[in-house]
């Protein structure tokens, strides 16, 4: 499984909402196997610099090349690249993750 995250900065923060709007259009296409949009919390005292959060789970590399190449995924870009400073993305396979380290037994 590939997790896909995308974290999005707004120019004003007026255009937060209008980024979120834009990007939820990625919830309408197929090739995921989960995908949420959400406003950041911005909880953490240290960072509060992301407004938007895109998460996916893709069963594999094919499925998220399929996602990017849909339509809607073009028409959010579309959407979202004028009001948005930051984008920062990161892809990665669950099978290499670190999730547990063993203990020195």
């Amino acid at each position: 499984m590939i997790r896909h995250i995308v974290f999005f900065s707004a120019k004003t923060g007026g255009n937060v909402e209008r980024i979120r709007n834009g990007l939820a259009l990625l919830t309408r296409i197929p090739h995921a196997a989960h995908l949420e949009v959400a406003l950041n919390r911005k909880s953490d005292p240290l960072s509060k610099e992301i407004d938007v959060v895109v998460y996916g789970e893709f069963e594999n590399d094919a499925a998220l090349a399929a996602y990017k190449a849909h339509e809607l995924y073009a028409e959010a870009i579309k959407r979202v690249r004028p009001l948005r400073e930051l984008r920062l993305a990161a892809d990665y396979d669950v099978a290499t993750a670190v999730s547990r380290l063993e203990s020195d037994s």
